[in-house]
């Protein structure tokens, strides 16, 4: 999978996802820091950590950590899936 369709799929999926009730595609700053953690890390107990952090600093609220467990395993799947493609 190409790195620009891999971002689309994790875009998508992060598009779809509110965590703070206030609408999808109002949160175009943090998905693009979560894309860039997702090609950074492999790990998903870090990467729903950088998820909880990225989302505490926009909104200065703490997300639960089993919620962005839930998304990071989301992500990463995906990537791994693209990584795992002929």
């Amino acid at each position: 999978m190409q790195i620009q369709e891999l971002n689309l799929q994790l875009v998508d999926l992060l598009n779809e996802w509110d965590p703070f009730g206030i609408g999808a595609g109002n949160y175009d700053t943090e998905i693009a820091d979560i894309v860039q953690a997702v090609h950074d890390l492999d790990d998903e107990k870090i990467l729903a950590r950088k998820i909880q952090a990225i989302f505490e600093f926009s909104f200065e609220k703490l997300l639960p950590l089993n919620e962005c467990k839930e998304i990071a395993a989301k992500l990463l799947a995906i990537k791994d899936g693209g990584a795992c493609t002929i």
